[in-house]
């Protein structure tokens, strides 16, 4: 294999994260739920991290596993989701009890991103995942045919195709919904039936696939973008809801943009590191007009479009890069404004005017305040009206 496909831009998190996992595993030795490879604690300290390196147990491991260095005896586990602490553990007691997860929040609050950290740490495995569209089918959801072993076969075992979803079922894994309500009704009325029954009927064959302890299933949507159609009455009770809000404190967004831009910029094969300043100053703007209210308390309009904090992290790492590749000896600072119109101006045009009356409020303010940072935004105000 060359050294092209060999590469991945992204690794699933049971692939960037096997160490951890494995200690994880080792570590913990409490009771499990049927079916789970860590204990419900295990799986929270695993998203959220931990304070200090934490030291296996004398016990926790067999001579084998100590003499090969699979597992090393002390780690520190690193935060991967910044968030509530109170709502990873809910999220984690809810597939503990095999109800179906959903977790609904704005565009770009890592919904998926979570979805996966508790899919890989529950079951090791992330990719049983069906991704929610208008063409989704309920095929997707249950099972397909291999079509020429059909005609060859007839139905059997061997010409069946199990869905994502049918395999967790089979082997009692976590399966995950990408955007649910971006799939049609009747797609949707498939997951009522299969959460109620935990069943899978195959009519052709004449026999049920019925699902293993440890089976559950998370599902997300978008507060935002409302999709193709409304969940119904009766798939809603099937789900224990989660809203994922957005990063509250300033110095933590910040924190997860600059790293998560470090990350983007080495899969860019790029050694360029991130400017602190121009992070601070995009992360500042998003929150003041996500919220419409600057973190002065200074009132502002909300333009249309949803400023996420995974948008920070392009928008930053976009300027990164135009620094690096063409930016000999310019200030970084001078790319924000461009930038940002080109997101707000996403959905609708009046955007433009917004962010404008922005930059005429909350920045000519701060660089009145005497802020080097904002007077120079302020002297870009042009750069609005281009």
């Amino acid at each position: 294999m060359n050294q092209v496909t060999a590469q991945r831009q992204i690794n699933p998190p049971e692939a960037s994260y096997a160490t951890e996992l494995a200690f994880l595993k080792a570590y913990d030795g409490g009771p499990r739920p049927p079916g789970w490879q860590l204990t419900p604690a295990a799986v929270v300290t695993f998203i959220l991290g931990s304070s200090s390196a934490l030291s296996l147990p004398k016990t926790a491991l067999t001579q084998a596993e100590v003499s090969s260095g699979a597992v090393p005896q002390r780690l520190a586990i690193t935060p991967k989701y910044v968030g509530s602490a109170s709502l990873v553990e809910r999220c984690v007691v809810t597939l503990a009890g095999e109800r179906g997860l959903m977790l609904v929040g704005e565009p770009g609050t890592a919904k998926s991103m979570l979805s996966e950290l508790l899919a890989a740490a529950v079951c090791g495995t992330s990719q049983l995942t069906v991704q929610g569209t208008a063409g989704t089918t309920e095929d997707q959801l249950r099972y397909g045919w291999n079509y020429a072993l059909l005609l060859a076969k007839g139905p059997s075992p061997e010409a069946l195709v199990p869905s994502p979803v049918m395999t967790a079922m089979t082997t009692g894994a976590v399966a995950r919904i990408e955007e649910i309500t971006r799939c049609q009704p009747e797609v949707q009325d498939a997951l009522v039936s299969l959460l109620s029954e935990r069943r899978i009927f195959v009519p052709e064959l004449g026999e049920a696939t019925y699902a293993v302890p440890g089976f559950a299933l998370i599902a997300t949507a978008n507060l935002r973008d409302r999709g193709v159609s409304d969940m119904s009455a009766a798939l809603k009770r099937r789900f224990n809801f989660e809203v994922v809000d957005p990063i509250a404190e300033l110095a933590h967004e910040i924190a997860l943009v600059s790293a998560q831009t470090t990350q983007a910029l080495r899969r860019a094969g790029s050694t360029l590191t991130p400017d602190a300043v121009v992070i601070e100053t995009l992360v500042t703007a998003f929150r003041d007009l996500r919220q419409g209210r600057t973190v002065e308390g200074w009132p502002v309009e909300k333009p249309s479009t949803v400023l996420s904090t995974a948008e920070a992290v392009s928008v930053s790492t976009s300027i990164a890069l135009m620094g690096g590749y063409f930016g000999a000896g310019r200030d970084p600072l001078d790319l924000i404004p461009g930038h940002l119109l080109g997101v707000v101006r996403k959905d609708d045009e009046n955007d433009a005017v917004r962010l404008l009356g922005y930059w005429d409020a909350a920045v000519r303010r701060r660089a009145e305040s005497g802020t080097r940072t904002w007077a120079r935004m302020w002297e870009l105000r042009d750069e609005l009206q281009a």
